[in-house]
């Protein structure tokens, strides 16, 4: 018997099936506040049999927006994702919320203020010089995804998933490639930890007793010098001692391997169609391809990886990362995960989940041109088999050639 379509609780929390919408950023929020695209994509998810869809990247500060187009927490936005939350609510599925701090790879035009992270330096991402955190400044950023939770149960989100990997604020405090700090938020990986304790202190409190608490982490970051499984498993150990519900295994820096976190190659010319700023245009066309090396794409590419974490963690585990058919979920679901999450399969197919209540043998038709992250950095993400309007010739060739490798 297939576990897919089989209840899974989280906490206080019960979804009428195993399915999670990952948090992919869906770049659908202008002035950083929900949009009529953003519920309509959520609601299109959860109509299409998802067990709970999530809202991406929601920054708990200003200082921590990495994009024009991402949620920034704050009283005024909350009518809005109420709205959202209602639409998924209608559709029967569960709806959660990310929230986080990009730290470091942000700019001053975008956060308002000098990037800041856990250590000072400079960020080629943005590109910009970035200011370490403070010791004294540690207690208030805490306080504020503390805050993004109270927040977001007004919003009417049934659960929050803390985003600690990718190289984003808690990451770059938990990774030694990024924190270079001699105080007692640096050094050791017990003292790297502290900044993620004190942060699952507000936001445990702050979720209570009728909120779900997830966390996204790494397993390993993924190259030379980053944090790898004998350091990630202490992490995970940690954060199941501290009342979390779930865990969402991934991988990966977004400023130093991103396509170990999404697989496959980034198709540059696509990428560079929608930036504004012509220099940078230039900039990734010319040098793109070895800023973003491909990191080949295979189904459940993190399963080998998350399977260990499972012989050694007892709490509920969510497998994430390239998941494109019922019979490889079935499979994860078999090995002892609680859940599954996917993205691009459901920006592809926002019905997937009903299709593969129907079929045993469905599989999506996302052919990983990564066309949709590609685009994601300048405008909404979207599917390129979905488009309205007519894509040039050149982007075409681009995605049948990666399409076709």
């Amino acid at each position: 018997m297939s576990k897919l379509f089989t209840p899974v609780t989280f906490g206080p929390l019960t979804l009428r099936n195993r399915t999670i919408r990952s948090a992919a950023f869906e770049s659908m929020c202008p002035g950083n506040a929900p949009s009529q695209m953003l519920l309509d994509y959520h609601r299109s998810v959860a109509a299409g049999g998802i067990g709970m869809t999530t809202v991406a990247y929601a920054a708990v500060t200003q200082s921590g927006l990495s994009f024009d187009r991402q949620l920034w927490m704050r009283p005024e936005i909350i009518p809005g994702l109420k709205e959202l939350t209602d639409a998924v609510h209608a559709e029967g599925a569960a709806a959660a919320i990310q929230l986080g701090h990009c730290g470091n790879m942000s700019h001053k035009s975008i956060c308002g203020v000098t990037p800041v992270g856990a250590s000072t330096g400079f960020n080629l991402y943005s590109p910009t010089f970035v200011r370490g955190l403070k010791k004294e400044e540690l207690p208030e950023m805490a306080r504020a995804y503390g805050r993004a939770v109270y927040l977001a149960r007004e919003a009417g989100f049934d659960a929050v998933e803390i985003h600690a990997g990718h190289g984003y604020l808690i990451s770059q405090f938990l990774s030694p490639y990024t924190n270079h700090r001699k105080d007692s938020f640096g050094g050791s990986l017990e003292n790297r930890m502290r900044f993620m304790d004190i942060v699952m202190e507000e936001v445990t409190k702050a979720a209570g007793t009728d909120m779900a608490v997830l966390v996204k982490m790494n397993m390993r970051d993924g190259f030379r010098g980053g944090m790898e499984m004998d350091e990630t498993m202490q992490v995970a150990k940690r954060l199941e001692q501290s009342g979390v519900h779930a865990l969402v295994l991934s991988g990966g820096f977004v400023s130093k391997a991103p396509m170990y976190v999404m697989r496959g190659r980034m198709p540059i010319r696509s990428m560079t169609h929608y930036m504004d700023c012509w220099w940078l245009r230039y900039g990734v066309r010319m040098v793109g391809k070895w800023m973003i090396p491909t990191v080949p794409f295979e189904e459940a590419y993190f399963l080998e990886d998350a399977l260990k974490f499972r012989k050694e963690i007892e709490m509920p585990l969510v497998y994430v990362g390239g998941l494109v058919s019922r019979e490889k979920i079935d499979e994860v679901l078999d090995d002892g995960f609680e859940a599954i999450q996917m993205a691009r399969a459901l920006l592809n197919e926002p019905g997937f989940v009903n299709r593969m209540r129907e079929e045993e043998n469905a599989r999506c038709n996302c052919k990983h041109s990564n066309y949709c992250i590609a685009r994601m950095y300048s405008i909404e993400m979207a599917c390129h088999q979905h488009l309205k309007e007519e894509l040039p010739p050149s982007l075409k060739r681009e995605i049948a050639k990666i399409e076709s490798e």
